[in-house]
């Protein structure tokens, strides 16, 4: 299966967004990708209001994003906020992933929550709870966002589940040795999990010469291909850019062949 990472930079305009992933869908699909991933907050930027724009999956945004993946006939992952559950009278969205193309019409809400390095994300947002898989292609996928990376649980649970790959949409905050944290997290959890791990994230908006919102995770590129056995296969820069990569099952059960570590866990 061949799969796309589409490393874009998003902002505060829903539409603009929504105009950028479309551009990037199409040359994904031009390029003969089966599906294509976007990063965490394809929807809107983090440093800006997200209870305004939030919508139901069935909403306007989430319905254009459905209609585009069917009429190029591609599987699209891409991050989005769904309305939450207030809490103490303040009202809260949810940190979607929507999965949405031939077959596939599913979504997952960010479990574990980004109140690191000074962000507050639960203050704004309501965790999920539920671990989400879908087939395509072939093969089974799990889905994950950005802080959610730093637990490995999550990932085995979706190998648990049948996941021979695992996608991360995120939003990666920036700061001295996050860029390192990022691959090193990655290739770990490749490891731990023995799939293929999928990292898309937010371009850099410094590779631009655009200013990001202050404290808020706008993202520092380095989108990655990483095998069952944690090998950097390819990786892009902090620049957008599209990064394509052809997938096949049969290096996952090697990989589990040699280095059994489901199998041979644990459960304390």
């Amino acid at each position: 299966m061949r799969i796309a990472l589409a490393q874009i930079i998003t902002g505060p305009d829903v539409t603009a967004n929504g105009d950028l992933l479309e551009s990037a869908a199409r040359e994904a699909h031009k390029g003969g990708a089966d599906l294509v991933i976007f990063p965490e907050a394809a929807m809107r930027a983090f440093g800006y209001s997200l209870v305004d724009i939030a919508e139901p999956l069935d909403g306007p945004w989430a319905t254009r994003v459905r209609e585009l993946a069917a009429s190029l006939d591609l599987v699209i992952v891409a991050g989005m906020f769904t309305p939450g559950a207030p809490s103490n009278g303040r009202a809260r969205v949810r940190n979607t992933l929507l999965a949405t193309g031939p077959g596939v019409d599913v979504s997952y809400d960010k479990i574990h929550l980004f109140d690191a390095f000074g962000f507050l994300e639960s203050s704004t947002v309501e965790p999920g709870g539920t671990a989400v898989t879908f087939d395509a292609g072939g093969l089974t996928f799990g889905l994950t966002t950005c802080y959610d990376l730093r637990f490995p649980a999550l990932f085995t649970e979706n190998a648990t589940l049948g996941a021979q790959v695992n996608i991360v949409a995120a939003s990666w905050g920036a700061g001295p040795g996050k860029v390192e944290q990022w691959n090193l997290l990655a290739r770990a959890r490749a490891l731990d999990s023995t799939t293929f791990l999928l990292a898309c994230g937010q371009g850099d908006p410094a590779s631009q010469g655009t200013e990001s919102s202050p404290g808020a995770p706008t993202g520092v590129g380095h989108s990655a291909v990483i095998s069952p056995l944690g090998e950097v296969l390819d990786q892009l820069d902090g620049a957008p850019g599209l990064l394509f990569a052809d997938l096949d099952a049969a290096v996952v059960d090697a990989a589990r062949e040699t280095l059994p570590v489901l199998a041979n866990r644990h459960i304390f």
